[in-house]
């Protein structure tokens, strides 16, 4: 056999040389299968932490809305309130417009009265008053019904009743009598 050896002789080897370092491949399959778990993980643990807050946030918007429909469950109660304040109201407001009414009536009917007569009572029936009363004489029960037309404040005056009791003594005058009154 031959040798033919073509390279120069002269020529030294360079003092640098490129080697590349032995790799162990199964310490980079090493590092990488850690590096994944150590994503899965981490991504585990993501998932759980998201799953807590859901579960929290969901436990909380329950109660959340059992609270809420207490409160839309009263609304027709609370309508029922409503409507019957309002007619509290109502009925307050036409009581203090018609408190003046009693007082107009008892200062028109104070100075009307003879001093021979006696109401013993007072009646409204709507619009219409009834008056019961003693008197000493049908004149002071005929002054008392001219005085009621004399003030203005009372119209359409009529006599119910008038009765003399003649088997007593004094004899009284025992009437009835209905008139209506204008504020």
């Amino acid at each position: 056999m031959i040798r033919v050896n073509l390279s120069p002789a002269g020529r030294a080897r360079p003092a640098f040389q490129f080697k590349l370092p032995s790799f162990n491949v199964g310490l980079l399959f090493l590092v990488v299968y850690l590096a994944a778990l150590g994503g899965v993980a981490t991504y585990w643990w993501q998932l759980e932490s998201d799953e807590s807050r859901l579960t929290r946030e969901i436990d909380v918007m329950n109660r959340e809305l059992t609270t809420l429909r207490v409160v839309t469950g009263q609304g027709p109660q609370i309508k029922a309130q409503a409507a019957e304040l309002r007619q509290r109201v109502q009925v307050i407001a036409e009581l203090t417009k018609t408190q003046g009414r009693p007082l107009r009536f008892l200062d028109a009917f104070a100075d009307i009265i003879p001093k021979d007569l006696w109401i013993t009572g007072i009646e409204e029936k709507g619009a219409v008053l009834l008056f019961r009363g003693t008197a000493f004489s049908t004149t002071a029960v005929s002054d008392f019904m001219q005085n009621l037309r004399a003030s203005g404040r009372f119209k359409e005056v009529d006599i119910v009743v008038a009765r003399q009791e003649i088997t007593k003594t004094p004899r009284f005058v025992t009437f009835e009598v209905t008139c209506r009154f204008e504020t």
